[in-house]
């Protein structure tokens, strides 16, 4: 049955729910990713992994808001919970494989225990997040990418995502993280571009390209440990070991193959090659009564510890595009990369911690001839209360950038000498995305979004195209609801 994503969006709001957002009209001011907020323009809301800071419909709700009141008596008990409900229509208007307009939405259940105060266990925190997904994806039928046009596209499945207990010590300085988990929640986060509709503003396209599964990231998650390190003055240092197979479909990419592999999020593979995530960070002038403006620089990497197969040749050295090629490609050992992050508020409304633009600028170099995706960049700038009288809506333009690895390109020359038949060759492909978040009441938000995809798939030939000729470029429309309690 046809379910329009507003109507969902309400009806999930008056159901009675969950709540990590906050009941009150203030936004708490926490930074997506778990730092220090560095952003004025990070969005309302977000369907990005990493989050932010959240306010909850209910207050908009009246009695029925919590008509149990059993909100409060849970949270004195240590026991809070939340929903966010994301139901969004896009549509690709032109280009790409062909017309057409999908509906998909995602319902995503939190749960936070406080363990000191369910049981006195001092600095320790259980969560578990779960995620009911459904709808189809416009990437994977109408459009034909590789930067995926929407966060929140997957297979159908009610899945759990992370289950883990956390631990502080030293008053809070070092956190030790165990059980299955994202890397997507902690890593790679730009807190500017949370506002953003297409998937790769979250977990990159280098990553979630060259990773196998598409890594540790929305929609799935991997047995892990993770450290961080806050000793002060703005710096953090934290470090994750996952399990490199999160499904074990025992290739490259966001494969759907993997997700069905893996329908319900409960494999908890603990046995495949190791993927070792670390970053760095250092926010500055986030301090109260600081006179510049905040921002943060980031330094990181991953390195996988597996073994992958070459793009270009196979087990006998021959091009695998050779008529006479075995058709497996050869075995390679590891996946690596590095990135920075640059996250850095310009200007703040006189009077206003949160209002004002932000900028961001993210890029990432894999080098190993495992990698589909050998660089990354992208880039954006977004307001929050531009306009008179919308003080909390945000308005954003972004780009992102991913260039195809030299392997990859050179395989497709391959193709073209063997077959003798002439076709396109990838490059690399780009996307350009404006998008306005109107916040109808606190923890109810529509996003209207425009995508432009250049050279879809990299570039691939359209497969509908006798000729063979490339994909042309798309435009995607679409319009998201987003209700948080």
């Amino acid at each position: 049955m046809f379910r329009s994503p507003l109507a969902c969006a309400l009806a999930a709001a008056l159901a009675a729910g969950p709540a990590l957002a906050q009941p009150t009209g203030k936004p708490v001011f926490e930074g997506a990713g778990g730092d220090p907020r560095v952003s004025v323009s990070q969005p309302e809301s977000t369907s990005q992994a990493s989050g932010g800071y959240v306010r909850s419909i209910e207050p908009s709700l009246g009695p029925l808001g919590d008509p149990l009141r059993l909100r409060p008596l849970l949270k004195e008990k240590g026991i809070e919970y939340s929903l966010t409900y994301v139901g969004e229509t896009l549509g690709n208007a032109f280009g790409g494989l062909r017309p057409g307009a999908i509906v998909q939405d995602r319902l995503n259940l939190r749960l936070n225990l406080d363990l000191q105060t369910l049981a006195g266990w001092d600095g320790a925190t259980l969560h578990a997040n779960a995620y009911f997904i459904h709808g189809t994806g416009l990437s994977r039928y109408e459009v034909g990418n590789l930067l995926t046009t929407s966060v929140i596209e997957a297979l159908p499945s009610s899945r759990l995502s992370v289950l883990w207990l956390d631990q502080q010590l030293f008053d809070g300085r070092l956190g030790i993280r165990i059980g299955q988990q994202a890397a997507d929640t902690e890593f790679f986060v730009s807190q500017t571009a949370t506002l953003f509709v297409n998937a790769s503003f979250g977990w990159p396209a280098i990553t979630g390209l060259d990773l196998p599964g598409g890594g540790p990231a929305y929609p799935l998650a991997a047995p892990a440990i993770r450290a961080k390190y806050v000793p002060g003055n703005g710096f953090s240092i934290q470090a994750g070991l996952y399990d490199g197979d999160p499904a074990g479909a025992n290739r490259p990419g966001q494969d759907p193959e993997a997700q069905r592999l893996d329908r319900t999020g409960t494999n908890f593979r603990t046995r495949d090659p190791a993927l070792i995530v670390a970053e760095a960070t250092y926010a500055y002038n986030t301090e109260t009564g600081a006179q510049g403006l905040p921002g943060d620089i980031t330094l990181g990497g991953w390195q996988h510890f597996g073994r992958f197969e070459s793009l270009r040749f196979d087990t006998t050295g021959r091009p695998l595009a050779d008529p006479r090629s075995t058709g497996i490609g050869r075995p390679l050992r590891g996946n690596a990369g590095l990135y920075a992050i640059w996250d850095q508020t310009l200007f703040r409304e006189s009077g206003k911690d949160d209002e004002g633009l932000g900028f961001f600028v993210r890029a990432a170099y894999a080098p190993t001839r495992s990698s589909l995706i050998a660089a990354y960049v992208d880039t954006g700038l977004a307001y929050k209360g531009l306009f008179e009288g919308r003080d909390d809506d945000t308005i954003g333009l972004s780009l992102a950038h991913a260039r195809l690895s030299d392997d990859a390109r050179r395989a497709d020359t391959d193709a073209i000498v063997s077959t003798g038949m002439p076709r396109p060759r990838r490059r690399a492909e780009t996307v350009i995305e404006a998008t306005y978040q109107v916040v109808v009441v606190p923890g109810f938000t529509l996003q209207p979004d425009l995508q432009l995809i250049l050279h879809p798939g990299g570039g691939i030939a359209n497969p509908r195209d006798p000729d063979g000729r490339r994909l042309r470029n798309a435009g995607v429309i679409g319009l998201r609801a987003t209700v948080q309690y």
